[in-house]
């Protein structure tokens, strides 16, 4: 009785390991025939081939996860598709999105080298003492160099909670940061 409940379980294990490489190997073979005309609709979708890629990639990684759910195989593309559209749709959802930029020559930025004395590093421990909300406004704002419209979208909050919050935070600051961190101060100012 031993030896039979071993055999079952060991065919159970067996049967679960065919079963994957089963799914596997259908998965492979209509990747093969389809994603050629798949990276054409993502590249019709995003007007971009890097985007498309990604789109493509990430809608695949679904099917993948989804493979032994799509019941009817002949509708298999118009499953991926839709999961292609909303990919899409969800990359101009999120705020970053809109500022980014192709290029075809990546702009130079000087970079000039300066003695770390420390101060930035006091300073944004200064910063870290902000509540969370007021924290991320100045982050935004003045570290990220977004706008104002742009921190608000961003944050899902209105244009005047952002000014409030920017002002009531840079207050707090002014009463936070010790003299030695003040920007007016001299160098003979101790």
């Amino acid at each position: 009785m031993l030896l039979n409940s071993r055999t079952s379980a060991d065919t159970g294990a067996m049967g679960s390991a065919g079963r994957r490489e089963r799914r596997d190997r259908e998965f492979t073979e209509y990747l093969q025939a389809r994603q050629p005309s798949l990276l054409r609709t993502a590249y019709l979708l995003t007007g971009d081939r890097n985007q498309a890629e990604d789109i493509l990639q990430s809608s695949l990684a679904k099917l993948y996860l989804a493979w032994d759910k799509v019941s009817d195989r002949a509708s298999t593309d118009a499953y991926v598709r839709r999961i292609m559209v909303n990919e899409n749709n969800s990359l101009w959802r999120r705020a970053w999105k809109r500022r980014e930029h192709a290029t075809e020559v990546i702009p130079d930025s000087p970079h000039h080298d300066t003695y770390d004395d420390g101060r930035g590093a006091a300073l944004w421990d200064v910063v870290t003492s902000l509540p969370p909300k007021a924290r991320a406004v100045v982050v935004l704002r003045y570290y990220e160099q977004l706008s104002e419209a742009e921190t608000a979208d961003v944050l899902g909050i209105s244009v005047g909670t952002v000014k409030s919050q920017c002002s009531r935070a840079i207050a707090a600051l002014r009463e936070r940061v010790p003299a030695d961190l003040h920007p007016g101060r001299q160098e003979g100012d101790r």
